[in-house]
């Protein structure tokens, strides 16, 4: 493991609220190795270079704790918006867990981005955090096929092993759900994968899914899609550039379809999908409220 020097791991977030009512970013780690050919991380406004290396932020952990000491408030801690902060070598290095602690000890909730089953590993901490704050975690999964999974997310966990371990955290009562983010034109945009997904979240005790229906692709991250699309989807390249061109924000051709399937799917499963519902409910299954009540 390599290391870098920084600064700051936990910055405060210019629009809180917004994302899952957290207030701070923290990223223990930089670059991924999951290999996703859709990673928006990889783009050149980033600056990330060899983005397929994992290194850490240098006393990451004494940093985190001199950080949060040093807040004047608390609130919700977001992490995994630029690196999945269960890359492989977290099993070893633990600096996540080690932060985790960090979080729980001064008394800050969290919510976890990640598409490693390893994130179960440490249900005994979030469980820790929910005693009071919030604590959840959603889980990214776009394809409900393993074998499709492991094309457009070769270095990931396999699909299955990703809802098994949604499993064990609803079944310990941590806000869990998915992240059904992006959805690739001509890949994963069907009715078949989008039900799918939403009836196997169910099975798993999901309590969200938090779906856009197109893809962003910017500089950096368009030539690293368009190599996996010739790999492993040859001819589809040609329509993504007579289809969207430049384009930033890539929508499916079929993202109004979609989503009202989606969405009657999820009403009818009882699994939230909009945003303010998701934060009001993350709020609500923080244990001292529940305690308080007596």
């Amino acid at each position: 493991m390599d290391y870098i020097k920084a600064k700051t791991i936990v910055a405060s977030k210019k629009y809180p609220e917004q994302w899952f009512g957290c207030d701070f970013n923290m990223n223990i780690y930089r670059g991924c190795c999951h290999g996703c050919i859709y990673c928006d991380s990889r783009s050149e406004c980033y600056q990330i270079s060899n983005f397929d290396k994992v290194v850490a932020k240098e006393n990451a952990i004494e940093l985190i704790e001199r950080e949060l000491k040093g807040k004047r408030r608390t609130g919700v801690i977001a992490t995994g918006s630029m690196s999945d902060p269960y890359n492989p070598y977290e099993k070893k290095y633990q600096l996540t867990r080690k932060a985790l602690e960090q979080v729980d000890r001064f008394g800050f909730g969290i919510h976890i981005i990640t598409k490693s089953n390893l994130v179960a590993r440490d249900i005994d901490i979030l469980a820790s955090i929910r005693n009071h704050s919030p604590a959840s975690v959603g889980i990214t999964i776009t394809a409900s096929d393993d074998e499709l999974s492991k094309k457009i997310e070769p270095g990931a966990p396999l699909s299955s092993e990703r809802f098994a371990a949604i499993k064990k955290l609803t079944d310990r009562n941590i806000y869990s759900g998915i992240m059904l983010i992006p959805l690739l034109p001509g890949i994963t945009d069907t009715a078949d994968n989008i039900l799918s997904i939403v009836r196997q979240a169910a099975v798993s005790g999901a309590k969200f899914i938090y779906p856009m229906f197109g893809v962003t692709i910017r500089t950096g991250q368009r030539e690293y899609l368009y190599r996996g699309l010739d790999k492993w989807f040859p001819g589809l390249r040609e329509h993504y550039t007579n289809t969207f061109g430049d384009e930033y924000e890539c929508s499916s051709e079929n993202a109004n379809t979609l989503s009202r399937l989606f969405k009657a799917e999820c009403k009818k499963l009882k699994i939230d999908f909009e945003m303010s519902k998701i934060i009001y409910a993350i709020r609500d299954n923080v244990k001292i409220k529940q305690t308080s009540l007596f």
